[in-house]
């Protein structure tokens, strides 16, 4: 993993990511829970659950935000760990929303951010693809788009839906479901 961002954010920004960070835990929005790191809170980790009535439901996802040493005047980077089919997600993992590009506001918390990824499970913009294979599924054969991305769902995804529930969901994904290693999440 590359060197913390801890260091370079400002105390009151610091403070201010703590307590959202430990007011989700205590109180998470409904279908997603962050993975506490105490030891560096510009690597935030979520488990996000796949809404009902998309090819993501049943399955569990795991979402890590970076937050930059310029957060929160530009947005952190967002990623899927877990392996997804999705237009709005590279097959790194990377994920594009306008809510991490231009559409960003300093004033929006980590809470919104983790809501719009699970919305855009709901709504995927193929306008804004990474993945032009689900992106030209999705408008062309959506049928199609919807078995692919619900059979790499129940492959990548199942295991993870317990730890939304259990409190120890601090292990290291290692294994094949993970779709990226933490080099790939380096700048």
């Amino acid at each position: 993993m590359s060197s913390s961002n801890v260091e370079n954010l400002a105390p009151n920004v610091l403070r201010k990511i703590s307590k959202e960070l430990a007011e989700l835990i205590k109180t998470p929005p409904e279908g997603i829970k962050v993975i506490p790191n105490e030891e560096d809170v510009s690597d935030i980790q979520a488990i996000v659950e796949g809404p009902a009535g998309t090819p993501y439901q049943n399955g569990a996802f795991r979402v890590k935000l970076l937050l930059g040493k310029s957060f929160p005047s530009a947005p952190p980077k967002g990623y899927f760990q877990t392996k997804i089919f999705h237009p709005n997600v590279s097959r790194n993992g990377e994920i594009c929303v306008n809510t991490l590009k231009k559409d960003w506001n300093e004033n929006m918390g980590i809470k919104h951010i983790l809501l719009v990824i699970k919305c855009l499970l709901i709504v995927p913009n193929p306008e804004s693809a990474l993945n032009e294979d689900a992106a030209k599924l999705l408008l062309e054969d959506y049928d199609e788009y919807y078995r692919r991305a619900k059979m790499i769902t129940e492959i990548h995804a199942k295991r993870l839906i317990n730890c939304l529930d259990d409190r120890n969901c601090n292990d290291n994904d290692d294994d094949d479901n993970n779709q990226n290693s933490d080099k790939n999440l380096q700048k």
